[in-house]
């Protein structure tokens, strides 16, 4: 009798107590699902620029076996997005990735030297393998049925610009074959395909592009719109004869996706210009009669997270700015174009801005009623080859 007792003593003595991380687990997890029922969901990320799930519904089909999969898949992912101190996780793994297991990349985004990050682009893929050729046919198009007036920019990635700053080995698509087979299509239908390459080389060493962000900077827009100028014989806008805001603290789309511990932030440039913009509301081909008349950036935005969506009032289908030279210019563009259409303002009294995505029709309607003087279609290289709305260029009528 007491030889069982002996046995089952160590048993009834043992339970919770002895597992003690099994204990210090459960207490964290409770203490999370109290702390997650404590705290308000939130609609975005700004930090990673994305919408957050929200909590499902529960529904009579919660009842049916697929019911309720979907409703635990849903679950699962509100609870990932939804999770308490959502942030600070995230930079947590960042941390351990890249300080402590030394990767040179996170999110998607390769970690280059001098805090420069790069998208990780090692070829195209699938869609994009269909979408360059549309889009080059597209800016073909357009030259071919306004030629003489059509001028191509198609910027570089920065790692065009800084392949010493690429991390070793990262084997980083070849832009200048697709550069080299755009510039022949447009050029052939009579159009002008500008080169942007060896200007922006040329300031390297200058602040051309973000660190933390897509976009090459407010100078390097500066410099491909000087080159524009020197196509169009134009005299380019005068630095120093306008005031220079700096908005520090600006961190950008390659952040939101590698929330790297120890990236250090980006300062926005814009110039202090006062020319009106008008963002106008399409229903039609054609220019719109009436629309909202603003100022040339949307002051609020330099006081969140998405600071670069302050130039132009971001991607607006149709909008024009009032500018103070003679004659008139059509861009139609990807966001690149949004931080170099305001220095247009010292060459044109008219700069109209298209963007594709937000305008669903051709642009023949447009440009016989307005009879630009020069059409630029600027896009960087990566929304060129991915770009699905660009094939709109190309529609006649």
């Amino acid at each position: 009798m007491n030889e069982k007792t002996r046995a089952k003593g160590p048993r009834r003595r043992g339970g919770l107590v002895h597992y003690p991380v099994l204990m210090l687990f459960g207490v964290f997890f409770a203490g999370m699902f109290l702390l997650d029922l404590a705290t308000p969901d939130r609609a975005v990320s700004e930090l990673e620029n994305t919408t957050l799930t929200q909590r499902p519904a529960v529904t009579a089909q919660i009842l049916t076996p697929r019911g309720l999969n979907n409703f635990f898949n849903s679950y699962s992912q509100y609870a990932k997005d939804q999770v308490p101190g959502r942030d600070g996780w995230i930079s947590l793994q960042s941390f351990i990735e890249t300080a402590l297991l030394q990767k040179t990349q996170s999110g998607g985004v390769l970690l280059g030297a001098e805090g420069q990050m790069f998208d990780r682009s090692y070829g195209l893929v699938a869609s994009e393998e269909r979408t360059l050729p549309r889009n080059i046919a597209a800016a073909a198009s357009l030259a071919a049925r306004w030629p003489g007036r059509v001028h191509v920019m198609v910027a570089p990635a920065a790692s065009a610009i800084y392949p010493e700053r690429v991390p070793a080995a990262a084997p980083l698509l070849n832009e200048e074959v697709y550069l080299a087979q755009i510039k022949e299509a447009v050029e052939a239908a009579g159009g002008d395909f500008i080169p942007l390459e060896e200007t922006l080389a040329a300031h390297k060493d200058e602040y051309i592009y973000y660190r933390t962000d897509h976009h090459w900077t407010t100078l390097g827009a500066y410099y491909a719109y000087s080159r524009l100028c020197g196509e169009l014989g134009l005299t380019p806008f005068d630095l120093d004869a306008h005031t220079a805001v700096e908005v520090p603290d600006f961190y950008g789309t390659f952040y939101s996706r590698a929330r790297t511990w120890n990236a250090q932030p980006d300062t926005l440039t814009y110039y202090d210009l006062d020319n009106p913009l008008t963002i106008y509301t399409v229903t039609g081909p054609g220019m719109p009669a009436e629309g909202e008349v603003t100022g040339l950036y949307d002051l609020e935005k330099l006081e969140v997270y998405d600071k670069y969506a302050a130039f132009l009032h971001g991607n607006n289908g149709l909008s024009r700015v009032e500018g103070d030279g003679e004659g008139s210019i059509l861009v139609v563009k990807d966001s690149y174009a949004n931080s170099l259409v305001p220095f247009l303002t010292a060459n044109y009294a008219a700069v109209d801005v298209v963007d594709l995505r937000n305008y669903n029709y051709g642009l023949d309607a447009l440009i016989e009623a307005n009879g630009y003087d020069a059409i630029l279609l600027l896009y960087s290289f990566d929304s060129f080859k991915a770009d699905p709305y660009l094939y709109r260029a190309g529609i006649e009528g």
